[in-house]
């Protein structure tokens, strides 16, 4: 099944990123700053959402949001477009020879309107779509509506494969990407999802590793996306044997592209898997929830070494070992999955992975699938490797209940200032400073904006101390869920408001794209 999405600029030198492209466009006239590197605000970021489902009982609300940024609060746009109708759009097509179901373009090759658009900085804004026709968007933010722009989509899916709540944030498109979580045993349908924002085809290679090693697949070799589109991808065809727990691995060969996993599960819900941060020797793995009934812990080593690592959960009190998987020991190449049990016991946790006594710094990547609930009730949630907060992070979609925040300090204490947004339709915001123990995590009280009407933003950001790393949780439950305790956890990460341009050319302006 194939979605198309807009094309989008892209950029000319990089500059760095970790997962977008920073380039510059031409210097406009300004005193030049010599001596240190400065921080400058982006004035482009593009994001990617996939079509969140397939199911015609499914219902999707999409959020974006730009938090409030003093040196950049000028006017701009940011709006997020269906994938077909943006590029009928680009051709000039309007609506003809669109497919019913494929987007809906204006006629005569005007301009669409778009689906989602942040209209200022500090208030968010929110869609809806029910069923099948939920489409895969691309967005475009630029000037002071482009640093932190952040966006998500949240979908419940009350019956069938999957049944729970999917979230996932929309991303920046890269070349690299890795998975671990994810299957193709019996009972899961896992489909990865790659999304080509550009004018030209991507061509992309899927790697599956399991227990014991690369499964052969000529299948997953040289997959062509073609330009602006959305293409999903069921793992379980690019390989004849069952695999309980794989990790894959995406690379463009040429092109760009935006990777997410869908995971359905037959008997235990479902939800988006994320890509993990960047192979680490030392990863971090936040905001594992509290009555959390069963941990998996899937990890892989992708380079030539094994791993010997140090498994420690950063709790409210400190960090512990979990009994009986004090180390883990991965070896080359091959997925190795941990079931760790009731791990948090009543008290949210994070798990730290850090190399072991003299074993060397042998990169890594993990995440965890978590389950709430017994028996017949249960609901999967996966928490990939995630990258610290950095300067600010940035994640959408919150309501006024069932919104949980968890902050954690592998090394150095820290703190961190925390801001809730207004609401889409109404509230004033609210700011609190919490303080992160060194080897903890904080469950944090939210504080929830006054008046609230819809749902709000939050912002995290970094005001002293180490490293931190958070995630948030979104839980549904009672007659809303149908009894099952319904949840999705997302990783909060440097939301690239600002990089970093080089001494000597101070005044550049930065695009992510």
């Amino acid at each position: 099944m194939k979605r198309t999405t807009l094309s989008l600029i892209a950029a000319g030198a990089a500059l760095a990123a970790i997962t977008s492209v920073a380039a510059v466009a031409a210097p406009e006239e300004g005193p030049a700053t010599a001596g240190r590197a400065a921080q400058q605000p982006v004035e482009r970021s593009s994001l990617l959402c996939p079509a969140p489902s397939s199911s015609e009982l499914a219902e999707t609300t999409y959020t974006a949001y730009t938090p409030k940024t003093e040196v950049s609060a000028g006017s701009g746009t940011a709006a997020l477009v269906p994938a077909a109708r943006a590029l009928a759009d680009k051709d000039g097509k309007g609506d003809k020879g669109e497919k019913d179901g494929e987007g809906k373009g204006e006629k005569d090759g005007k301009e669409a309107k778009p689906f989602l658009a942040v209209k200022k900085q500090g208030t968010p804004v929110t869609a809806e779509e029910n069923g099948s026709g939920a489409p895969a968007l691309i967005g475009l933010a630029e000037g002071g509506l482009a640093p932190g722009w952040s966006a998500q989509q949240t979908t419940v899916f009350p019956a069938g494969a999957g049944r729970g709540l999917h979230g996932l944030g929309c991303s920046a498109p890269d070349t690299d990407f890795w998975f671990p979580g994810a299957s193709t045993a019996e009972d899961r349908s896992d489909y990865l999802h790659l999304t080509n924002p550009d004018d030209s085809a991507a061509v992309v290679d899927i790697e599956l590793h399991g227990k014991d090693g690369a499964l052969d697949s000529e299948v997953g070799e040289g997959i062509q996306v073609p330009p602006g589109s959305s293409v999903p991808v069921l793992l379980s065809t690019l390989t004849g044997k069952p695999q309980t727990n794989l990790t894959v691995h995406v690379s463009a060969r040429s092109g760009r592209v935006a990777a997410a996993v869908q995971a359905l599960d037959a008997k235990l819900g479902g939800d988006w898997i994320a890509p993990s941060a960047e192979p680490s020797d030392s990863v971090v793995l936040p905001g594992i929830p509290k009555d959390a009934t069963a941990v998996r812990l899937v990890a892989f080593a992708p380079g030539s070494a094994d791993a010997d690592l140090k498994v420690s959960l950063a709790g409210p009190n400190g960090a512990l070992a979990p009994a009986g998987h004090e180390t883990l020991h991965l070896k080359s190449g091959m997925t190795t999955a941990v079931d760790l049990g009731e791990l948090t016991r009543g008290e949210a946790g994070s798990l730290v992975l850090t190399p072991s006594g003299d074993s060397g710094k042998t990169p890594v990547v993990a995440a965890v699938r978590v389950l709430r609930g017994k028996g017949a009730d249960q609901e999967s949630a996966f928490i990939p490797a995630a990258r610290p907060v950095g300067d600010r992070a940035t994640v959408t979609g919150n309501a006024a209940k069932g919104t949980h925040l968890a902050l954690t300090a592998p090394g150095k204490a820290a703190k961190v200032r925390v801001t809730a947004s207004a609401g889409a339709e109404g509230g004033t915001p609210a700011t609190k400073t919490y303080s992160v123990g060194a080897g903890r995590t904080l469950a944090a009280a939210i504080p929830v904006p006054d008046s609230l009407k819809g749902t709000y933003a939050l912002t995290v950001e970094t005001v002293s101390g180490g490293p931190v790393h958070a995630s948030r949780t979104l839980t549904l439950s009672g007659d809303e869920a149908d009894g099952v305790p319904m949840f999705t956890v997302q990783n909060l990460t440097d939301d690239r408001g600002t990089v970093t341009v080089p001494a000597a050319r101070p005044e550049m302006r930065v695009l992510l794209d």
